[in-house]
């Protein structure tokens, strides 16, 4: 499908991509992985257009429909609505039914009855009679509520944008699909939902992620991208973890041997270059070290720019680090974001905090860091707790104007400095060396701010670490580096974040806040999802549980004497009695919707037939508005049909 042939991209004097040749087949789900900068996103804009080559081509095989989300997602008009920009997915799409809606009108024109056939082909393989469904699905799936589809799509924020954007090319059906961070702007619900979905998506996917959960469950083959090659790893992330530290071994004595041999060659030169009866082979070895810089071997980035994270020795606290009871918070004194929050975080804990957008994460995060005030409700920080808080907007908690320098050492004074060399150690124990200190904070590259971040919280030495979001621009091995600091870590962490893996290796425990309130779960997050489930099992429709303990209630008369077998078979038919007429109404239910959807299907195949194979006769604007009423008839009878068809099942479970 896609074939990259010794493509090069250069930015100035930066060398972005060299020499780049691998092979993208149809149906292959293709993770995209590599340090932050090394060139990943270029391949895909070079894919869509939106980028030449400096050499090299790259062949695009059968024409795919291409999918992919754009960064700053406008509205059509002022007031298109969040269903009307997400209905937009597939281009051309609305304005193809417009125009078969005009053509229905005059079909006796051949040209145009022509034309339109050609429409309704072309509309119906791309999927227009169901769009609307799976743009709700997706919308949905995301986070949107129903009442938010009518609102209009300039109302949404940034993030929740690119929501409606990725909900949009999803439901789109594209043939080859390229996700550049998906989960960025996703909480922990809407990222599962997003890998079910994927999951059954059954066209060629490129992912370009840091997050191992969404890598390591829908791709089979990775592409790492760094030092200015792409390398494909035929196998899923395990693979390629384990792999290219075996490639990284080689190349790295391969690059000694180089240097080594270079370096041989240079001394021959240096002493040699001067004297006439060795100029010529001077000059020999000269043209060979000018081969070997051509050529030379270039250690990935994830080796030679990882830097470190290390976190101080907690100072000693109460056994209570946070407590809240019955929280209220608002923004415009109206609405509450949190309402009636109560629970507590004790010493050691080391807590996840889940739950959609919106419901409060991050304002809960600032009232503990205590930049925001509780609305009523109590607050309270435990005794001696020094509370060390990242932001997940950098610039809250970091000035973006000022140096790498000034930032780290502001906090190395207030808690009583010391000798500027020992100081200057920390900046580079944290990969902060003589060019990076003057920095200022906002340039920094994910990576770099992160390590910032922990400089300051490790120079400030806080006990209970609050964590918002701190993976978002991270890559594969930064998250790694984070993931281990964090266990490691002996005080307390309260966390928001969205990657499954992350908060599965670091939490304990889980917080999961609803818009009913906010429930504990003491256990890690493969607990909570067990809960979880077992909730949802819990909740089948009542006449389910009535039927499925009735025998459980029939051991016992109700003097307590046990029944005997008559006596329990006797009562057990009471209760099939009881649910009889239901049994009965729900059979006749299932019966009619299965004959009402053989009768529709049936016509559907006759009018169907009809537009195919039309006669001289044929009224193409009302048969097609017959296939429209039968589709719709038998979607309506089909979800009849699963609902009635699910409560019998539920009645004749043991």
């Amino acid at each position: 499908m896609l074939d990259f042939k010794n493509i090069s991209v250069h930015y100035g004097h930066q060398d972005v991509l060299t020499n780049v040749t691998f092979r993208v087949n149809k149906g292959d789900r293709v993770g995209v992985v590599g340090p932050n900068g090394s060139g990943k996103s270029t391949l895909f804009k070079i894919v869509l257009g939106e980028m030449s080559t400096d050499t090299g081509e790259l062949i695009i095989e059968n024409d795919p429909r291409i999918g992919w989300t754009r960064q700053n997602p406008e509205p059509d008009h002022p007031d298109e609505t969040l269903l009307e920009y997400s209905l937009r997915g597939i281009p051309g799409l609305s304005e193809m039914e417009a125009e078969m809606l005009e053509l229905e009108s005059d079909l006796e024109d051949p040209a145009k009855l022509k034309r339109y056939g050609e429409l309704q082909t072309k509309f119906e393989h791309l999927g227009g009679y169901d769009i609307e469904t799976r743009v709700k699905v997706a919308l949905g799936g995301l986070g949107f509520t129903v009442e938010e589809f009518a609102k209009p799509f300039k109302s949404f924020s940034g993030g929740w944008r690119m929501r409606a954007e990725l909900s949009r090319v999803l439901a789109s059906k594209p043939d080859l699909l390229l996700l550049d961070e998906p989960s960025n702007y996703l909480d922990l619900p809407a990222v599962e939902w997003l890998q079910k979905f994927l999951k059954a998506y059954d066209g060629t996917l490129m992912l370009i992620s840091h997050d191992r959960f969404l890598l390591r469950t829908l791709t089979d083959t990775i592409v790492e991208v760094d030092a200015g090659t792409a390398t494909r790893y035929e196998g899923n992330l395990d693979y390629y973890l384990t792999e290219r530290e075996v490639r990284y071994e080689h190349l790295k004595a391969a690059k000694e041997n180089q240097d080594h041999h270079r370096e041989q060659l240079q001394r021959f030169v240096d002493r040699f270059r001067a004297q006439a009866t060795k100029a010529s082979q001077a000059q020999s070895r000269q043209k060979q070290i000018d081969k070997l810089d051509e050529e030379r071997i270039i250690l990935p980035k994830r080796y030679t720019q990882s830097g470190r994270l290390r976190l101080a020795e907690p100072p000693q606290s109460g056994i209570e680090m946070f407590r809240c009871e019955d929280l209220v918070f608002s923004y415009d004194g109206v609405k509450n974001i949190l309402n009636g929050i109560t629970f507590n975080i004790t010493r050691g804990d080391k807590v996840a905090l889940i739950g959609y957008n919106g419901l409060g994460k991050t304002t809960l995060m600032r009232i503990i860091a205590g930049t925001r005030q509780p609305t009523s409700g109590k607050a309270i920080i435990g005794h001696n707790v020094i509370p060390g808080y990242l932001s997940q907007e950098f610039a809250e908690t970091i000035p973006p104007d000022v140096s790498v320098y000034r930032n780290a050492k502001n906090v190395w004074d207030a808690r009583g400095g010391g000798p500027e060399k020992q100081f200057r150690n920390q900046l580079g124990a944290f990969g902060f060396d003589e060019n990076d200190v003057e920095k200022p904070a906002g340039v920094l590259s994910g990576g770099e701010k992160i390590r910032l971040a922990f400089l300051r919280l490790f120079l400030a030495a806080p006990n209970f670490l609050l964590l918002d979001e701190p993976t978002t621009h991270l890559d594969l091995d930064g998250r790694t580096m984070l993931q281990k600091a964090l266990k490691k870590y002996s005080g307390t962490i309260f966390l928001v974040s969205h990657d499954i893996d992350f908060v599965r290796d670091v939490a304990t425990s889980v917080l999961e806040i609803t818009p009913s309130g906010i429930r504990s779960y003491p256990g890690g997050y493969d607990y909570y999802c067990e809960k979880k489930a077992e909730a949802a099992a819990a909740a089948k429709p009542q006449v389910a549980s009535v039927v499925t303990k009735a025998p459980e209630k029939s051991l016992t008369s109700d003097g307590g004497q046990k029944l005997t077998s008559k006596e329990l078979r006797q009562l057990r038919a009471q209760e099939r009695a009881k649910t009889a007429p239901l049994v009965k109404e729900l059979k006749k239910k299932v019966e009619t919707a299965e004959k009402k959807i053989d009768e529709l299907q049936a016509a559907l195949d006759e009018a169907s037939a009809e537009l195919f194979n039309p006669t001289p006769t044929t009224d193409f604007a009302e048969v097609n508005r017959k296939v429209r009423t039968l589709q719709f008839e038998i979607d309506r009878y089909t979800a009849e049909w699963e609902e009635a068809a699910e409560k019998l099942e539920n009645i004749n479970t043991p």
